[in-house]
């Protein structure tokens, strides 16, 4: 329940109101933005309110439960501090969102209705909608660690431990050919690598349009000293050839890809004998010792 400003509580019971809504985003690069569906400014809290941005709302659903609650905000690319590339290039992922109700004719009359985040971002053509998520989202997010069968570090963190920015992890190329959107060729630079080396690894771009973002890699194949790298999905924007990456190696996560590739078996951080669904879809079968003894979690190659 909300407690209203005395002010703005006698506007609402006048029963004809003028009221707007506002909306305070801020980016993770630290830029703030305010819009409104008034139209003209409005300012406060250090604050002007764009206006006419195209921005609709839908309504603000709550509930006691603490599922997550969520509103949408459609906006057409109409505002040039609204840019597709921006979104494209993931500026406003998760910026940290304020709704308020105004009194457009006495801005100190407002009520802050809503404060969350930037969720889902879907785009069209010519348009936007964009997912405000309630704080409550943040308890949907695991905490502590997780009894598992894989390594549960990220490769090269300070928990895994590995140096991935030494030459036996990391190598460095440009794009020779592209096939399709996620797939490119690499005819220099990777050539000392093994197939499957760079296996969910992450391509860094040096140049090029993507310049700066990162890309996980599916698979990394070498045939007659050129190499073809397929990444995880395709990048903003397009690959071209010339383009410069770096390349650092991946895991798979299992228990012998840290002992034989990274020799850091001491520091894997999953439970490879913890018992799985292998475990329990196992049966005797004529071949078996069929000793009596106990069936054990299949052994880690």
């Amino acid at each position: 329940m909300k407690t209203l400003p005395a002010g703005f509580q006698a506007h609402l019971d006048e029963g004809t109101t003028t009221l707007a809504w506002c909306w305070r985003l801020q980016r993770r690069d630290g830029a703030v933005f305010g819009f409104t569906d008034h139209d003209r400014v409005l300012a406060f809290a250090g604050t002007n309110f764009e206006p006419e941005t195209g921005f609709a709302a839908s309504e603000i659903r709550s509930l006691g439960d603490l599922s997550v609650d969520a509103q949408d905000v459609q906006g057409a690319l109409r505002s040039d501090r609204i840019t597709e590339t921006d979104i494209a290039d993931g500026l406003w992922d998760n910026a940290a969102v304020e709704v308020w109700l105004v009194n457009w004719q006495a801005v100190s009359q407002r009520v802050l209705m809503r404060r969350g985040s930037i969720g889902e971002i879907r785009r069209g053509r010519y348009a936007f909608t964009a997912e405000v998520r309630a704080l409550a989202h943040l308890l949907n997010q695991p905490v502590g660690r997780t009894f598992q069968y894989f390594c549960d570090a990220t490769l090269g963190d300070a928990r895994c431990g590995v140096n991935l920015t030494g030459p036996l992890y990391r190598g460095t190329g440009s794009v020779t050919a592209t096939i399709g959107d996620r797939r490119l060729t690499v005819a220099t630079g990777l050539g000392a690598f093994a197939s499957g080396w760079f296996d969910f690894g992450v391509v860094e771009w040096t140049s090029g349009a993507n310049a700066g973002r990162r890309t996980e890699v599916a698979s990394h194949t070498l045939a007659s000293g050129t190499a073809t790298i397929t990444l995880m999905e395709a990048p903003v924007r397009p690959i071209a050839p010339g383009d410069a990456f770096a390349i650092t190696a991946g895991c798979d996560k299992r228990h012998a890809t840290c002992r034989d590739r990274f020799g850091n078996a001491l520091n894997f951080r999953g439970f490879p004998s913890i018992p799985g669904d292998d475990l329990v879809t196992r049966y005797p079968n004529e071949t078996d010792a069929n000793s009596g003894a106990p069936l054990r979690p299949l052994a880690d190659g």
